[in-house]
């Protein structure tokens, strides 16, 4: 039997039929299988590309889950069972969050975990998005500032310069997207992102968009800066923590992740620029020494890793910043800057940085 839908869905009912038809042929040779990134999803093979970021390479390592393994019988049962609701979802054409998902039979799954790695590990197979599996995330981002659109369901949003809203769960669903503003400022912590809305920054500066993801971003928080730049080409802009953790949730908006590789050019924004809080700024603005952190063994660690990163030889500058941050084995968080001004962040330092040029 042969599929043949109309609009997104058409994708996934495509691929479907094919690992069918290798299932069906594996089927009549006595072994049922699938094959799946080797790793379950979370190291696959990916190759660096400098407009588009991390991308999974097109013949990478696969592992095959055997319905006649005892060590991989489980998992190939839950992944038929997912694969049977995404199948109803997409018939439907109704939607369902990861978490959905997992309390359709909690005890079966055991936990939200292994939902998660087990529809990457089929979005990943099939090679197509969640939205095309009709699985939408659960969204903790974000956004605030000039900004008008419609949601899928016809509901106006109209963002402010004073409160923020909800980042939207189906991102591919909005629509008329309206701005006005000159560049986009992505927030790494929640924290700072209220504290620029408590000192009025949007009203002050030019109209801007300012998006958080409560730190490492979720996947709606990605897709929507993404789609922000797609739209409007506007300069984007990063504030976080001069820390090893601050730069790699950057690198994760700028260039992406291993564990979402294969959805690259859905998620990356190589043209993020770094704002701050930058290493050099730390002995630039005489930053008291009382208010920095030593790295912990697990910072340096992770700064090494980034280190040998292959974006990192197309990034001079972010090298040189990073290495001033080794040398120091010192870290800076942006509250530093309340130690300057309470609203040294709002007043000074992001407006001269706009204004000048202070990025890399």
């Amino acid at each position: 039997m042969a599929f043949a839908p109309m609009g997104p869905e058409a994708s996934f009912f495509e691929v479907l039929d094919q690992h069918r038809a290798s299932l069906l042929a594996t089927l009549r040779r006595g072994v049922a299988g699938v094959g799946e990134p080797a790793g379950g999803g979370t190291h696959l093979a990916s190759r660096f590309e400098d407009s588009v970021g991390l991308q999974m390479v097109s013949h990478c390592t696969t592992r095959k889950i055997k319905s006649d393994s005892p060590k991989s019988v489980k998992n190939f049962a839950l992944i038929l069972k997912i694969l049977s609701m995404i199948y109803k979802l997409v018939q439907s054409n109704t939607y369902a969050t990861k978490r959905d998902i997992y309390y359709t039979d909690s005890q079966l799954f055991g936990n939200q975990t292994v939902v998660d790695n087990l529809i990457n590990d089929i979005s990943c197979m099939l090679k197509v998005s969640r939205r095309c599996l009709h699985i939408l995330s659960t969204s903790k981002g974000l956004i605030a500032g000039n900004l008008r659109y419609i949601k899928e369901d016809g509901t106006k949003v109209s963002c402010s310069c004073a409160t923020a809203v909800a980042v939207p769960s189906n991102i591919q669903g909005i629509r008329n997207l309206i701005t006005d503003a000159k560049f986009l400022l992505i927030v790494e912590k929640d924290a700072t992102f209220q504290r620029l809305l408590d000192d009025n920054f949007c009203s002050k500066i030019s109209p801007c968009i300012m998006v958080t993801g409560k730190g490492v971003p979720d996947l709606n928080t990605r897709l929507l800066v993404k789609k922000l730049w797609d739209t409007f080409h506007i300069p984007i802009f990063t504030l976080v923590d001069a820390d090893p953790h601050g730069i790699e949730i950057m690198c994760i908006y700028k260039y992406g992740s291993m564990s979402m590789s294969f959805e690259a050019h859905n998620l990356t924004v190589p043209a993020i620029r770094w704002l701050g809080l930058l290493p050099s700024d730390i002995k630039r603005l005489n930053i008291p020494k009382d208010t920095l952190i030593p790295l912990t063994k697990r910072d340096q660690m992770k700064l090494d890793s980034i280190l040998k990163r292959p974006y990192v030889t197309c990034q001079p500058f972010w090298r040189k910043e990073m290495e001033i941050m080794a040398d120091s084995k010192m870290k800076a968080e942006i509250q530093a800057l309340t130690f300057l001004s309470s609203d040294y962040l709002s007043r000074v330092y992001l407006p001269n940085k706009l204004k000048f040029g202070g990025w890399i």
